[in-house]
């Protein structure tokens, strides 16, 4: 692997962006309503945003000032008057009515009604929600972290979350959200987003008490680990298991009209083979099944 370095006290704001961006995606965005103390609303969305803390719940963001002037953005000015926002997640529906509102229009400007979006009241604070957005959270803020003082700079601002609405037609039969109900957007770098569909959305079983902690890479077999064939996440797989099947286990494996057959077949490489085969298996899910085909 050849390296590009970016020495960053020699990089232009500009060059760093386009870099961080791209590398650190994708990333969730924060619709965020805010309200000034004359009543004027403001709608603007921001990627640099996640949930951070669960007890209390709550939420950071950062609105970064412009490199161009070392400006300040229309929420954080709201913000810092009235220190309350939404959170409204967004869906692919509404991701390009949300574009929109990213432009610098004058403070007097509602987006709601610039971006043709429905003010929906918030039951605590003052700031409205977005009505087309599933998930909206009604959030006070606890305080702004300015970050830096030249143009480009973000300040923090951590946002505790008091209610959580929830469009109950992303809702499972167990009343949790459905993943491949939400139809979530993300940010990527330039003007590149990405959708989170069906076809895209994958488990990754969790080390547990019941199943106890994983035996390493480092535990492996050499010729497992170094192994030209598995991927890394096919190790990743292999390296969950809390311990490895037994001699026994082996071997009545190898008796298996599967395994003989595989045997029978012959080849120049055997372990080329036996590791095809166990990586066979770890796409499907046969995470012990390839383990006793990596130990013959």
């Amino acid at each position: 692997m050849k390296l590009k370095t970016i020495d960053v006290s020699s990089a232009t704001p500009t060059e760093i962006q386009g870099y961080l961006h791209s590398a650190i995606a994708p990333r969730p965005i924060c619709f965020a309503s805010t309200i000034d103390k004359n009543g004027a609303v403001n709608l603007s969305p921001f990627s640099f945003f996640n949930v951070v803390s669960v007890n209390p719940p709550i939420c950071v963001f950062s609105p970064t000032t412009r490199a161009r002037d070392n400006s300040t953005k229309h929420t954080l000015e709201n913000i810092l008057e009235i220190p309350e926002c939404v959170i409204n997640i967004v869906n692919y529906k509404m991701v390009q009515q949300t574009y929109l509102t990213s432009a610098d229009y004058p403070k007097d400007v509602n987006e709601f009604s610039k971006a043709g979006f429905t003010e929906l009241a918030s039951k605590t604070i003052k700031p409205p929600r977005v009505a087309e957005s599933n998930v909206q959270l009604e959030c006070v803020v606890n305080d702004v972290i300015a970050l830096g003082k030249t143009g480009g700079a973000g300040n923090l601002i951590i946002a505790a979350v008091k209610l959580i609405h929830i469009n109950e037609a992303i809702l499972d039969t167990n009343d949790k959200i459905d993943p491949h109900k939400m139809d979530l957007v993300a940010r990527l770098g330039g003007d590149w987003y990405c959708r989170v569909t069906s076809d895209n959305l994958f488990k990754i079983a969790k080390p547990t008490d019941h199943t106890g902690i994983g035996i390493g890479v480092d535990s492996f077999p050499k010729e497992v680990k170094n192994s030209t064939i598995l991927t890394g996440n096919n190790l990743g797989l292999l390296a969950l298991v809390s311990a490895l099947p037994s001699n026994e286990e082996v071997e009545a494996f190898r008796k298996t009209d599967e395994i003989k057959k595989l045997l029978a077949a012959g080849t120049d490489n055997r372990t080329a083979s036996l590791h095809s085969k166990a990586k066979l298996l770890l796409d499907n899910g046969r995470v012990m099944d390839a383990w006793k085909v990596l130990l013959m």
